[in-house]
């Protein structure tokens, strides 16, 4: 009897070890379509046995979808081979969008199959089946997604453009091609990322615009454009004090990350000026003085912190200093004229000292009408007129040409 029981036991165990596939899985393997497979799969997804089923029924819905990638890449190969030989009556039609909408349902199935095939199987092992095939043949054709946007862009089909640059910027950091030789992308991934965060904030998806102007970032060539549009995006969200101090706690961050860049000091040197936090903008300039005492952004703004004062005799050292480490900004180079002409005119300024301001502040101003000629970043016209005047006297041919620039 007990011999008996254990051939039961036997039984039941070799058909529990060697059961076939669940009705779920049999039905999503018998379909032939895409369409029909992948409704199968998200109707039967909970009902299948495991993570070995799930990653099996993800790779058949991905097999039907890479036929459809295959035919119509197939067909582009061909139009090369055309065109090099000469042969341009040759060139085929092929499905420009529902290539690209099959690139990107491939990504989709490839990195949800891989999520499973990652799993540990019974024996609490973790041994993929489908992640390097998978990762091969899906990876090759993500290119096709850049061309195919750029043709929407054309187009002006902002939807259809932001769904591929988008998607190939996103499948860069999937998990399933993490081995994939990224080098070859390196030439313009960063101007794809830079566009597609722009289509993303013109839709208003705050998210993905950040995700991908950091992306772009990363990008030498990029990474200026990128964060300049990054703090626009973020700036235009503005509503509340609160949002504006978020925003300052965010170019903080930013900050950190990238202690050199004047755009981020600016801006939030910008922002404590707007909420008018005078000691946080005080702190800000003076900790990256302390640390870079020829920054010129730091410079300027505390120049122009300190005339914003009506302190311009506090002013002039640190606009002497911002000119000294660049001599061709016209604004600055306009503040700094201007601050000595007002110490100038100070009755507790020797006479000795005004004639020197006055000197200075005429060379300075002549430095922006060379910059600047017809006075389209700053109208320093009048001051200039001013300072001859009182540099030259009024009669002087001199001051007379200064007068005849200001009022033409």
């Amino acid at each position: 009897m007990k011999k008996v029981m254990m051939m039961a036991m036997m039984m039941v165990a070799s058909a529990t070890a060697f059961a076939g596939d669940s009705d779920g899985l049999k039905a999503i393997l018998k379909a032939k379509t895409y369409n029909e497979a992948n409704q199968l799969l998200q109707q039967n997804l909970n009902s299948l046995a495991d993570a070995a089923e799930k990653a099996k029924a993800y790779n058949h819905v991905l097999d039907l979808v890479m036929e459809k990638v295959n035919a119509e890449t197939k067909i582009i190969t061909e139009n090369q081979v055309s065109a090099q030989m000469g042969q341009a009556d040759k060139q085929k039609a092929y499905d420009t969008l529902g290539l690209a909408e099959a690139i990107c349902q491939s990504i989709e199935l490839a990195s949800e199959c891989n999520k499973y095939d990652q799993q540990p199987n019974a024996k609490g092992k973790v041994a993929p089946k489908f992640a390097e095939k998978n990762a091969l043949r899906v990876w090759v054709n993500r290119v096709h997604l850049v061309n195919i946007g750029q043709e929407e862009a054309r187009k002006n089909n902002d939807a259809a453009v932001l769904k591929y640059w988008g998607t190939f910027v996103d499948s860069r950091n999937e998990p399933l091609f993490a081995a994939m030789d990224k080098a070859p992308e390196q030439a313009y991934v960063g101007q794809v990322a830079l566009f597609a965060g722009r289509y993303a904030y013109q839709a208003k998806d705050m998210e993905r615009a950040n995700k991908y102007f950091d992306e772009a970032m990363k990008d030498p060539e990029q990474k200026k454009e990128a964060l300049n549009f990054k703090l626009f995006a973020m700036k235009s969200q503005l509503k509340t004090r609160q949002d504006s101090l978020n925003y300052a706690e965010q170019l903080k961050g930013l900050m950190a990350d990238n202690p050199d860049n004047d755009v981020i000091l600016d801006g939030l040197y910008q922002m404590y000026e707007g909420m008018k936090m005078k000691a946080e903008q005080k702190s800000l300039l003076e900790g990256i003085l302390a640390k870079n005492p020829k920054s010129f952004v730091a410079l300027a703004d505390m120049g122009i912190m300190y005339m914003g004062e009506n302190d311009a005799a506090g002013a002039i050292p640190y606009l002497r200093k911002a000119v000294e480490v660049k001599d061709d900004n016209v604004s600055v180079l306009y503040y700094l004229a201007t601050s000595l002409c007002v110490v100038a005119q100070d009755e507790k300024t020797t006479a000795a000292d005004k004639k020197n301001y006055y000197k200075e502040a005429v060379g300075l101003y002549d430095k922006c009408k060379q910059l600047d000629p017809d006075m389209m970043q700053i109208k320093w016209g009048y001051n200039r007129f001013n300072a001859y005047y009182n540099f030259y006297g009024p009669e002087a041919p001199e001051t007379k040409q200064a007068e005849a620039d200001y009022k033409n």
